[in-house]
């Protein structure tokens, strides 16, 4: 068997595997509610988000990975958070209150080329500061555009984490946009560079690939209560 054939039947296998993944996803998400979200307000700093407690799970990515439209669909809400067609408008570390829970927190993208160099280095260093100080900081999601995965900046973000010993789930967004082969090579390349804390998901925002697994981690993270998904009585 030549070379070829055989690294076409890996990524068959492979392929199976994120697929047979995907279907259990598929069945949960009719089941997925919405995570109960309220904005509370932007922080310039770490210094100036809430003096408390409560657990947070933090989303990190790159502007146009699509972190907003992730955290609308987590919500159920379309304009949870503010979406753009223009990168890098998430400029603030931006708070939700969860119902009965902790926070979600948005914070700035990053690696947006068109904005003035300082305000970049002023995203990143907001990014930095909130990763390594933010003592409420329970658990983070790194969206990713699965096409562009694992850049410089993504991997700061994952060493951040593993330094401090946080979970962190590597969220491999716009599946929906690439074919089977290369959902299943950039699944298995992903996981293959992360650390054992750290865990690669394929997802859609659009479509909502994974968005069960992603309510499952947010949940256990915000306060160690039960995912959001409805019980066989129908509450």
């Amino acid at each position: 068997m030549d070379a070829a054939r055989k690294r076409k039947l890996r990524l068959a296998r492979e392929y199976s595997t994120v697929q047979a993944r995907n279907s259990a996803s598929g069945q949960l998400l009719a089941a997925v509610r919405p995570l109960p979200g309220q904005f509370l307000y932007g922080a310039t700093s770490v210094a100036a988000c809430p003096q408390d407690e409560l657990p947070e799970v933090a989303f990190a990515g790159r502007s146009n990975a699509g972190k907003s439209s992730t955290l609308n669909r987590l919500a159920g809400r379309r304009r949870l958070a503010r979406t753009s067609k223009t990168p890098g408008r998430t400029q603030l570390i931006n708070l939700f209150a969860v119902q009965g829970a902790g926070r979600l927190v948005d914070l700035p993208g990053y690696g947006y080329a068109r904005a003035p160099k300082a305000q970049r280095e002023g995203w990143e260093r907001a990014v930095q500061q909130y990763l390594s100080q933010r003592e409420n900081l329970a658990a983070v999601v790194l969206v990713m555009d699965c096409r562009h995965a694992l850049q410089a900046a993504d991997r700061g973000v994952v060493a951040g984490a593993d330094r401090r010993g946080v979970p962190l789930l590597a969220l491999l967004n716009k599946a929906d946009k690439v074919g089977r082969g290369q959902q299943a090579s950039v699944h298995r390349a992903v996981a293959s560079a992360l650390p054992a804390s750290a865990k690669a998901l394929l997802f859609s925002a659009t479509a909502g690939t994974g968005l069960a697994e992603l309510a499952d981690f947010v949940a256990r993270h915000l306060g160690d209560r039960e995912p959001p998904t409805e019980d066989s009585s129908g509450r």
